[in-house]
């Protein structure tokens, strides 16, 4: 048998039954990009991961039957797609972003309208604050252009202030704004003629469904693929307390470069950047140093990272997991969280039965992933 008959390798498209699977799949109810992946490597295909959702849900105690995606609705999101000249690209596809593969939560698939060629292109974000300076935005489009003519695509997550002065300044060269609704929901609505604009030499990206309204904390799980897509960012103007520090701080954590713009101590807005120079990040007066500090870590070929590889296992059945060692899995987990290494040590149990019991929990709503492969019950529970 082949590795997976859903492939996750680089350079092998989906066929159309496949993407419809791996859409319905990542489209139900409690499935997450890291449970996807856990789904796959247990059961092999994502036709027969939905098939075993009911069941395993039910064996980690949920309360309620679990909602998989109808197929009505994926097939409706696809024609929608199509009629929006969009299109849904999976991990592993060649079209997909080398560098957002290899981070540990990188979305099964997105949705992508534009310049496709722009996704394969070396990528630096840049971000910063909306309500930003006159300086602030002047050093951002210098910061964009110059990177632009040196052959990278600035990403950026469309918000107001930096981010739109980004995707405007790199317009010419190649820019992919990231967004935390679906692709027919620009946000804020004022860009929706900049994000026209950047379809021509760029990219609009989502992995939400089309008429996804973006909520609160879908706004930092856009900002991890803002960061993932890249290969350093940018922080140009923040306060201490702003989305672009969580942007930084999630790059930090896919072992990503961080670069900051120093600014007046008196303004609010350069507090950001400056605690960022404090605790490492390299100061940034010019495009130059960001090329400078990169060349020496990745050259001038920036070969595609490792990615986030499946692992092969032949299907297990849901059965293969018993009361008793269910029991002592949960016993085993608390609110803190644990790395799964750990708790295949203390239990003595493999690394199968192990994350078979995590799925299951995680399907009924009960366990809570957290970077660095740790895992936690729900605080609710007891």
């Amino acid at each position: 048998m082949s590795l997976f008959d859903d492939p996750y390798r680089e350079g092998i498209a989906l066929s159309e039954s496949q993407r419809l699977h791996w859409l319905r799949l990542i489209r139900s109810e409690q499935v997450g990009p890291a449970t996807f992946r856990e789904l796959i490597n247990h059961f092999g295909t994502a036709e027969q991961a939905l098939e075993t959702l009911p069941e395993l849900a039910r064996r980690g105690g949920a309360a309620r039957r679990i909602r998989i995606a109808p197929l009505s609705d994926i097939e409706a999101e696809l024609d929608q797609a199509a009629r929006l000249g969009a299109k849904f690209i999976a991990m592993g596809e060649p079209d997909y972003p080398p560098w957002l593969r290899s981070i540990d939560s990188a979305p099964p698939v997105i949705l992508a309208k534009g310049h496709l060629a722009a996704l394969k292109m070396p990528m630096i974000a840049i971000v910063g604050a909306r309500n930003c300076s006159v300086i602030g935005r002047k050093m951002t489009v210098r910061l964009a252009r110059d990177l632009g003519e040196a052959g990278y695509c600035i990403a950026s997550g469309l918000a107001r202030g930096i981010d739109g002065v980004a995707h405007e300044a790199a317009l010419q060269t190649g820019t992919v704004a990231v967004m935390a609704g679906g692709l027919d929901r620009i946000y804020p609505p004022e860009h929706e003629s900049l994000a026209e604009q950047i379809t021509l030499k760029g990219c609009l990206v989502s992995e939400k469904p089309l008429g996804w309204t973006a909520r609160a904390q879908d706004f930092p799980r856009r900002n991890r693929i803002v960061s993932g897509l890249s290969l350093a960012t940018i922080v140009v103007e923040a306060a201490r307390r702003s989305g672009s520090l969580i942007t930084a701080d999630l790059a930090l954590k896919q072992n990503r470069e961080i670069f900051a713009v120093p600014g007046s101590p008196l303004d609010p807005r350069a507090a950001g950047p400056n605690q960022l120079i404090k605790q490492g990040a390299t100061l940034v007066t010019s495009a130059k140093d960001v090329i400078d500090a990169l060349r020496p870590i990745h050259g001038d070929a920036f070969p595609d990272p490792p990615a986030v590889a499946l692992q092969e296992a032949a299907p297990a059945k849901v059965s293969d997991l018993s009361d008793n060692e269910r029991i002592g899995i949960v016993d085993a987990l608390s609110t803190a969280p644990v790395d799964t290494d750990e708790l295949i040590r203390v239990t003595g149990l493999d690394g199968g039965t192990i994350y078979l019991a995590l799925l299951e929990l995680d399907l009924a709503g009960r366990l809570t992933r957290h970077p660095g492969n740790k895992v936690s019950l729900n605080g609710t529970q007891e």
